[in-house]
């Protein structure tokens, strides 16, 4: 097939009866280059400053390079704002009673916060805070907290303990009293983890329990048990 752009005497006839369109021009490398020069040159400087570089540098901006600035400025700073935010904790704090309603129930709207009721000389107490400091670290958008339960509650029995409370809006979203509830004297950091995602307090990217392959083998054995044992009846009253 003959090509289109090809300079020949019938190439040209078709192209001036509109049959073939007119021949493309070879393109300038070195006019491309120097446009898209240009174009980088027009670029705004201040879509690549820091707050600081925009303040230092505004007086060498006109006026519609100020207008843009500042709305530039606003959205640079609500999003440093919403990242501060998101990251203000990342620690597992310790609080006092007196501290309790203004750090938990009084705590800022829709945050969710995560508080542990405990004492030193219950053991289960000190794996739930070793846990809880880990994930402090790993969820710095939710407020973690805990307290020695005698500055809370009077007279609370250590058979309550560990006690976890979760909080959002001033109301407790989730609470886990004792050492069942809260997972069990072998108690792993992902099942932890997955507890509190259940209620909402954090985003956990465990994709199931971490438990359940143990509840499955739980189940089964008692399962097999149960099959033993009913074999085990069927022969012995044949037997007799």
């Amino acid at each position: 097939m003959q090509d289109p752009n090809e300079d020949t005497e019938w190439n040209e006839i078709l192209r001036n009866f509109g049959i073939l369109p007119p021949k493309e021009e070879p393109k300038d490398e070195i006019e491309e280059m120097v446009l898209r020069l240009q174009e980088e040159a027009m670029v705004k400087p201040y879509e690549k400053m820091t707050l600081a570089q925009l303040k230092e540098a505004e007086d060498e901006f006109d006026e519609e390079d100020i207008k843009a600035i500042e709305i530039y400025r606003e959205k640079r700073l609500q999003e440093w704002k919403a990242l501060t935010k998101k990251q203000k904790f990342g620690e597992l704090r310790e609080i006092s009673g007196n501290q309790y309603v203004n750090e938990v129930t009084n705590a800022e709207k829709d945050l969710w916060v995560i508080i542990h009721l405990y004492r030193s000389s219950v053991p289960m107490c000190l794996v739930v805070n070793q846990h809880l400091s880990v994930l402090a670290r790993k969820f710095p958008e939710t407020k973690f907290v805990k307290a020695i339960v005698n500055s809370c509650i009077e007279h609370y029995h250590d058979n309550c303990l560990p006690t976890i409370f979760v909080y959002k809006n001033g109301q407790i979203e989730g609470k886990f009293i004792g050492v069942i509830e809260c997972g069990g004297i072998n108690l792993k950091l992902e099942e932890l983890e997955w507890k509190l995602s259940q209620v909402g307090a954090i985003q956990t990217d465990l994709e199931e329990n971490p438990k359940k392959g143990i509840a499955d083998m739980m189940v089964s054995s008692i399962r097999n048990v149960s099959i033993y044992d009913s074999d085990s009846s069927g022969s012995d009253a044949e037997a007799k």
